[in-house]
């Protein structure tokens, strides 16, 4: 994301190339996000800047604005990859590393300024806002231009470490810090209380400083907050003053050495040999030196805050027990990983939730073992009666082990004839006789 040094290039380039020129043709193309969001069209922009005059143009942190000869003024916020190109001019604040495309409009113009061609005393120039990631807003302004930080959204941001140095004071930070009980890298992040400073810069600032980023603000002792206070002038004021060209930061900066990684040919540390760590912060990925930023105080995540995370001994993760079995579930799935010796296959687990087998081969009061048993007639539908037993050709009482006769079923003559079959082969111990069977 473009933070307080990019944006003052795009400032710088806006200066020496649009400002004092009238707007002759103004296209731009609606884009509910950049727009929509912040309750302006494509139509709106084009009708409120066409044919007016750029008198100037400003900057309050991450945000900048032209000055128009009448309102409203538009204001620009370029979110995570909005950009401001100019043709015939390489604006960006790095080497491309493909060849550039001799392409106009270029891909992604939100919107794109052309300026009379009799403007003196240069020859007309054209510009174009390019978005890809549509994180970017754009707004149009309707008051006096100095009172447009009297408004929203400019007058819920911070202070400006570069135009606003009366106001940025250490007086100022001190109170800010020890008012708050928030990581410091939160706060320094957080456009409410400091505009501009993004995620590089709050590194490279707290690196200056020697301060951990995860310590509570208020945990600063008045040393480290006087430092805090001059590192964030010196970071800040340098980034805006090289108009964000990386080539020619200082050496010493962690910002030469923080851009490896992940890769395997970067050792990951500064030129002295210190390594470089990367942390998540206010769910941020932050790089520090933890031989240089150590913890003094209370340090969100580890309220000892004591050690330095250099010397902290690596965890030994056998000792998790209880995650072992979610580790070995995952090897699994891995498709090189063989299954663990003590893992059922889904045969076996099938398997014992069959019913018991000893209670299947009991036999039933016709003798015969349950898994034997004929199906029910249509007649009964599988319905047992119960109650006296009625005499008959087609019945008579079984005769059991006990000598006893039991209470009996109601059975078809298909059922009859079965058991006759099964008393001829052997198979049972007590029979039904029937008197056709006689």
């Amino acid at each position: 994301m473009p933070e307080i040094g990019e944006v003052a290039r795009i400032v710088h380039y806006i200066q020496k190339n649009l400002v004092g020129k009238s707007l002759a043709v103004v296209k731009a193309q609606h884009d509910e996000n950049v727009f929509g969001k912040v309750g302006t069209s494509a139509a709106e922009f084009e009708k409120a800047l066409t044919g007016k005059k750029v008198v100037d143009a400003k900057q309050q942190g991450k945000y900048f604005w032209l000055v128009m000869s009448s309102p409203p003024h538009p204001l620009f916020h370029f979110g995570m990859a909005g950009w401001w190109k100019i043709r015939n001019l390489e604006t960006a604040y790095y080497r491309p590393t493909k060849p550039k495309e001799d392409i106009w409009p270029p891909k992604y113009w939100k919107f794109t300024l052309e300026t009379a061609s009799d403007d003196p005393p240069q020859p007309k120039s054209e510009h174009a806002f390019v978005d890809f990631r549509r994180f970017a807003r754009i707004r149009l302004v309707d008051c006096a231009a100095e009172d447009l930080r009297n408004v929203s959204p400019l007058k819920e941001n911070g202070p400006d470490p570069v135009v606003d140095k009366d106001i940025l004071t250490e007086e100022w930070l001190v109170q800010k810090l020890q008012s708050k009980h928030v990581p410091v890298k939160a706060l320094l992040l957080d456009q409410a209380n400091i505009s501009g400073i993004g995620n590089w810069i709050g590194d490279e600032l707290l690196f200056d400083a020697k301060i951990h980023p995860e310590q509570y603000s208020n945990t600063l002792t008045p040393s480290q907050m006087k430092q805090l206070h001059k590192s964030i002038h010196y970071v800040c004021s340098t980034s805006v003053e090289l108009l964000a060209e990386s080539d020619k930061f200082p050496e010493h900066w962690l910002f030469k050495h923080r851009w490896g990684k992940g890769k395997k040919d970067d050792p990951q540390r500064l030129p002295n040999g210190e390594k470089i760590k990367f942390i998540t912060v206010g769910g941020r990925t932050s790089a520090i030196v933890p031989s240089v930023q150590k913890k003094t105080g209370e340090v969100a995540g580890d309220i000892n805050g004591d050690e330095d995370e250099e010397n902290e001994k690596p965890k030994n993760k056998k000792r998790k027990a209880p995650k072992k079995e979610a580790e070995d579930d995952e090897e699994q799935v891995n498709s090189d990983s063989k299954p663990r010796k003590t893992s059922k296959s889904k045969k076996e687990v099938v398997k014992e939730k069959e019913p018991d087998n000893d209670d299947a081969d009991q036999p039933n009061s016709n003798g015969l073992p349950i898994r034997n048993q004929p199906p029910p007639s249509k007649k009964t539908k599988g319905k047992v009666k119960t109650g006296k037993v009625k005499t008959g050709a087609n019945t008579s009482p079984p005769i059991s082990d006990a000598g006893k006769a039991p209470r009996m079923q109601k059975t078809s003559k298909a059922a009859v004839k079965s058991n006759v079959v099964d008393e001829a082969s052997g198979r049972r111990r007590s029979a039904r006789v029937s008197a056709a069977a006689r």
